[in-house]
């Protein structure tokens, strides 16, 4: 049986930049851990007192200097050994397994920290788009002006609504498929809030047509606050809002029918669609009426933007309701993002920059572990 020499120095550490429940454990190799030497690796055992009976952790290959221990628990002292082993075949060719126990070290305690220093930019990021938004906020509640970019679909409501005035024909408003948890009929919901104090201002029939019960709920009571906003809080007919199914396919069927029969002079699509959002828009193409809408599906934009006289793209949507209240703390916030993206696309650029011209890379400054 040859003698192996222990590995030596062993040392441990609680595991940085965790939440606890971790200890890593260090060593130098064994002096015999050499290419071509018999050693095949180390095993690592545990246990919660210096004598007691020490359980196998884990194993390491040859060559390897530490392994992390992710099965403590906070607060109880932990001792370890590591045993070098080697493995050598006799003349019969049986292989026979030798170990050479480390001196034990401990005690070992896991902890949790409170800051992962791996994650400082994402700290310094958040700090900045944070001191934006509330920067901006208060610039908003002091009267001062906050520019933002005009929105074509919502700078159209009036345009529609007043078309369909003229014609004596009714406004559509297809809120989406979803319910009132996703923040697409949210933002939706918003949006019909102005388009029914259009409506109720020009005193043009408007329809909302539901595929859940929640929504029809809301949407309702937007439009009753909506049409008070107007002056004429007894126009508004519960009627308006009505649920026809929560069925895909038979909600677009049925809002399709409606829209043959009736022919509206403007339809609002807003919220979340999928695979109905062509067969509703080329429904209301071909009835000849003017179409908004917005999502934030990217796989439905192509088919709105086909089909539609004006599309909300993406974030539109989820900024239409800021850009309709020119509410300070949504202005502001809106305001606050629109920085942090121009952070990113500046980085973005430089970082494009460097790597063309310097062959340098900065993506290591944004890595997160």
């Amino acid at each position: 049986m040859p003698y192996l020499r222990p590995a030596l120095g062993m040392t441990f550490r609680d595991n940085p930049n965790d939440g606890g429940g971790a200890l890593e454990i260090s060593w130098i190799v064994s002096p015999d851990d050499t290419i071509g030497s018999a050693v095949t690796g180390y095993e690592v055992f545990r246990a919660t007192s210096p004598t007691g009976e020490f359980t196998k952790l884990g194993e390491a290959v040859r060559g390897a200097t530490s392994i992390v221990d992710n099965q403590t628990v906070d607060g109880i002292e932990y001792y370890y050994r590591i045993d070098c082993i080697a493995a050598t075949i006799d003349d019969q060719g049986k292989q026979t397994v030798h170990a050479t126990p480390a001196a034990v070290i401990g005690p070992a305690a896991s902890s949790a920290q409170w800051f992962n220093k791996n994650r400082t930019i994402a700290l310094v990021l958040i700090l900045l788009v944070s001191g934006a938004i509330l920067y901006f906020i208060q610039k908003a509640k002091s009267g001062a002006p906050i520019y933002v970019r005009k929105i074509a679909g919502i700078d159209a409501v009036e345009e529609a609504i007043g078309r369909a005035t003229e014609m004596g024909k009714k406004v559509f408003f297809v809120p989406g498929i979803q319910d009132m948890n996703d923040v697409q009929t949210i933002a939706g919901i918003a949006i019909l809030g102005r388009v029914a104090q259009v409506a109720a201002e020009c005193e043009t029939w408007l329809e909302v047509p539901v595929s859940k019960s929640l929504v029809m709920v809301t949407a309702r009571e937007t439009m009753k606050e909506a049409y008070s906003r107007a002056g004429r809080p007894d126009s508004f007919k519960e009627a308006q809002v009505h649920f026809i199914t929560d069925e895909q396919f038979a909600y677009a069927a049925a809002v399709d029918g409606m829209i043959v029969r009736e022919k509206p002079a403007a339809i609002f699509y807003m919220g979340a669609f999928f695979a109905e959002s062509l067969i509703l828009s080329e429904t209301g193409n071909a009835s000849g009426a003017i179409q908004i809408a917005g999502t934030g599906e990217p796989t439905q934009l192509p088919f709105f933007v086909a089909a539609c006289d004006y599309t909300l793209l993406g974030e539109e949507l989820f900024a239409a309701s800021a850009y309709l209240s020119r509410e300070p703390r949504q202005l502001g916030s809106l305001k606050g993002q629109d920085m942090g993206k121009i952070l990113f696309l500046t980085a973005i650029i430089v970082g494009i920059i460097l790597a063309t011209f310097f062959n340098y890379n900065i993506s290591y400054i944004f890595r997160v572990q």
